[in-house]
């Protein structure tokens, strides 16, 4: 383990809320230089209020206080849209000898009518009182939805293309967001992670870290180490995933990375992803002969672990 590297921590506000075209270039600049060396940073400067963050914790306390047989019943394989509750053991990858020790619970873009065979749809929400959960829950979604596109935005201004790019794949983007909750390593099984090393399939990732509940690790093929990234208070951790890797030919990176969570009682932490419509190919090349969509992407990596059906599959391929 190497404690020599670090995380670059990028101060948003200059490309959010710019005082001159300088400030903008930084931003961009501190972006692309971290993406393409780590395919992770952090940002302060970000908008999201730290009482709304505050509120999250709150609300994923409530939620994974439940009775295990009231989470149970909520269960995402069970919802049509994939939303709703994953129970603690229930994700295991290729190359793992031991399933995840996490538990999370999934929400999404909050459509009435359920389209693509769940790809759209409602939400699932847990009986707890509004202000308890979902009221807080949704304005942070919200919030880092609407941060993870202007990620996006920096993210291909470093490539050299225009910032309003990102409307031509997103005027419908699959944006799930996943909370989460890892006990305490004391109860976890000798070898057992958190979350085992993978790589995010798709888009932006915006990670929120209990603060002071450390945990992340990211892998640093360059220098053959594990990074430690620290749970810092009103700092996010934002990362490229392999669809971004591969459109921008591989200038920026999808790193794998894990969890073992180092603090002591549990550890909460919210992963919001930003991928883009379901049906958008390479906006940055047209003529990529790999024209695979954000959707044919989705059902290729999560297609055994979601139990997603021959009809799904088919309408993601003909959307």
């Amino acid at each position: 383990m190497s404690d020599k590297m670090n995380l670059p921590i990028i101060d948003l506000s200059g490309y959010l809320n710019p005082e001159s075209l300088e400030d903008r270039e930084r931003v961009i600049a501190q972006v692309r230089d971290a993406s393409r060396q780590y395919g992770f940073f952090q940002v302060r400067g970000h908008g999201v209020p730290p009482s709304l963050q505050h509120d999250l914790i709150r609300s994923m306390g409530n939620l994974f206080s439940l009775p295990k047989e009231k989470k149970l019943e909520m269960s995402f394989l069970k919802n049509p849209c994939r939303r709703g509750y994953e129970a603690a053991g229930m994700s295991l990858r290729e190359g793992d000898l031991l399933p995840d020790a996490k538990e999370c619970f999934y929400i999404a873009r909050d459509d009435p009518i359920i389209e693509l065979s769940g790809f759209y749809g409602p939400n699932l929400w847990p009986n707890l009182p509004t202000e308890d959960f979902r009221d807080p829950v949704w304005k942070y979604y919200e919030q880092t939805s609407e941060l993870g596109k202007k990620i996006w935005s920096i993210l291909l201004e470093g490539l050299g293309q225009p910032p309003s790019l990102v409307e031509k794949f997103a005027r419908r983007a699959i944006v799930p967001m996943k909370m989460i909750r890892y006990p305490p390593q004391s109860i976890t099984l000798p070898g057992q992670f958190g979350i085992g090393a993978h790589t995010d399939f798709g888009g932006v990732t915006i990670l929120f870290q209990q603060p002071g509940k450390d945990g992340l690790e990211v892998w640093h093929e360059g220098k053959e180490t594990w990074i430690e990234v620290p749970a810092l208070e009103d700092v996010y951790v934002i990362n490229c995933g392999d669809m971004i890797q591969r459109w921008s030919g591989d200038r920026y990176k999808s790193a794998r990375h894990r969890v073992i969570n180092k603090s002591q009682g549990e550890r909460l932490s919210c992963a919001t992803f930003w991928h883009g419509d379901i049906n958008a190919t390479n906006p940055l090349n047209p003529d990529d002969l790999n024209s695979e969509t954000v959707g044919q992407l989705l059902v290729k990596r999560f297609r055994n672990q979601y139990s997603m059906t021959e009809e799904s599959i088919a309408q993601v391929g003909a959307a």
